[in-house]
């Protein structure tokens, strides 16, 4: 089984086509291979597809958490996606549309030297309704609410980008023990289908830093989703404006929430670490 080695951020995936023929068996073939001492080692595992309709998508992204669950979409993972098609001469436009669970997203790859050298998605518009997230609430949004995880009251605003994300905003979040306090947020029962939570630091109005947690995968070096997600939980609290620099564990993101469409546009880079084949 072929596969690719890539990583965006720091969030590293493995990569297989399924093109022309399925791959079996995705979400126990994620456990394995992602397995960082026993396999090829990544956050998950990322298959290429055909598209369900090719008038609507060029290709179809399915994404499986290195726990074997299938999620809806991965910001930084869809980066990769695109790198990959155009790089491995599958599509020579630079504008493709990529279906994934949470709908249709657009890419503009940024070319040069006939590679892909960074991606700007556009994530679409957030969701902020409860229903939509989903959140166990009742209101019209869940935005600097209260919740009480482990005895202390944290101020949560939950977003979802296609994805769940419960963001807090804290100073020093280099201390804090994310593998204790994570999976208390993940499996809270407020998120029905779990959450990704992260913990985010005002650096100032056009520089946020961010931790996270994703949901099946545990502390990531990055999440495009959730650097997303904290940008328009920044704007919503007041913490930031709409154009930001998101600074993560495994490099920097830009994100802008774009005032006159609604939509979340990420830009960032796509890198390929190696090809392999793996045994199955």
């Amino acid at each position: 089984m072929k596969f690719t080695k890539m990583q965006a951020a720091g969030n590293d995936y493995v990569y297989m086509e399924a093109l022309k023929a399925p791959v079996p068996n995705p979400g126990d073939l994620s456990r394995r291979i992602s397995d960082r001492h026993f396999g090829v080692g990544g956050d998950g595992l990322i298959l290429i597809c055909p598209p369900t309709d090719p008038d609507a998508a060029d290709f179809r992204m399915r994404m499986f958490n290195a726990d074997g669950t299938e999620a809806e979409m991965c910001g930084n993972g869809i980066r990769c996606v695109g790198k990959y098609v155009y790089d491995n001469g599958h599509t020579d436009k630079e504008r493709v549309r990529i279906e994934t669970l949470a709908g249709i997203l657009t890419l503009g790859l940024h070319v040069s030297g006939g590679k892909v050298e960074a991606v700007t998605v556009d994530m679409g518009v957030p969701r902020l309704a409860p229903r939509d997230i989903p959140v166990g609430d009742p209101g019209s949004d869940f935005i600097n609410r209260s919740l009480r995880v482990r005895g202390r009251v944290w101020n949560v605003t939950a977003v979802s980008m296609g994805n769940p994300h419960a963001v807090v905003f804290t100073r020093g979040i280099r201390k804090l023990n994310l593998p204790e306090l994570g999976p208390l947020f993940e499996h809270h029962p407020l998120f029905p289908r779990r959450t990704n939570a992260e913990f985010v630091e005002v650096i100032d109005r056009n520089t946020l830093s961010m931790r996270v947690w994703e949901r099946g995968a545990g502390e990531t070096l990055a999440c495009g989703t959730g650097a997303c997600a904290s940008v328009v939980a920044a704007v919503l609290t007041g913490n930031a404006d709409r154009k930001v620099h998101m600074k993560l564990l495994g490099g920097t993101l830009d994100i802008e929430w774009d005032e006159a469409t609604g939509h979340v546009f990420m830009t960032g880079g796509a890198v390929t670490v190696f090809t392999g084949e793996y045994p199955g």
